[in-house]
């Protein structure tokens, strides 16, 4: 365990508000990063193939299998090769990109990541996600309960992968470029400073916690 895994899912590059802020945090981290830029390289939806292969011998895989557990073997050690994580999943249609979806899946495996008789086997490892949307999904807001991207991958990345998770949400980016939105711009600005104050912040606490 010796790096930080950066899983970026953002389309934008460096328009991208979540890899901002996640590079607020990359900044503040000292030691290797090792990224993977999933809109750039995404990695295979989660096929037939790559499931019937999670429960046959290697010897008797078909080539199709043995294709598909090369690359979720690969995902797998990288995953559990990294002391820490950092997520940068953007809300697209009130949930996560596609791309990032195909990325837990190939690496969600039984007696790979999940399964082990002691628990999953990246337990107690520090996970930031930053997730920023163009509206607001707080309280009293009218968006309020329509987040499935946060939520979701709270439950999924502690419940099944074991990870210590923490989350980031600057919202209301539109706001700048939506007319109509205008008025919401103070309020976005003091949710973009929030956020990127609060990743250099835990930049330093994931570090405490690896280094312990």
């Amino acid at each position: 365990m010796s790096y930080l895994l950066h899983i970026d899912s953002s389309s934008l590059g460096a328009d991208s508000v979540s890899s901002q802020v996640a590079r607020s945090f990359r900044d503040n981290w000292d030691g290797p990063v090792v990224r993977r830029n999933l809109a750039a390289s995404p990695v295979p939806h989660l096929a037939g193939a790559g499931i019937a292969a999670r429960s046959t011998d290697p010897a008797r895989h078909t080539p199709e299998q043995a294709a598909a557990a090369a690359v979720q073997d690969e995902l797998i050690e990288e995953f559990l090769g990294a002391s820490a994580y950092l997520f940068t999943v953007p809300m697209y249609n009130l949930t996560m990109p596609s791309v990032f979806k195909a990325w837990l899946d190939q690496v969600i495996v039984k007696d790979g990541t999940f399964g082990h008789a002691d628990g999953p086997a990246a337990s107690g490892r520090p996970a930031l996600v930053i997730s920023a949307r163009g509206g607001g999904y707080g309280p009293s807001t009218p968006n309020h309960g329509k987040d499935f991207v946060v939520p979701a991958l709270e439950t999924i990345l502690h419940d099944m992968l074991g990870l210590e998770v923490t989350s980031l949400t600057p919202e209301l980016t539109m706001a700048p470029v939506v007319p109509a939105l205008t008025h919401l711009v103070p309020l976005h600005e003091k949710s973009l400073a929030e956020a990127h104050q609060q990743a250099r912040r835990q930049a330093g606490n994931f570090r405490g916690r690896v280094a312990a």
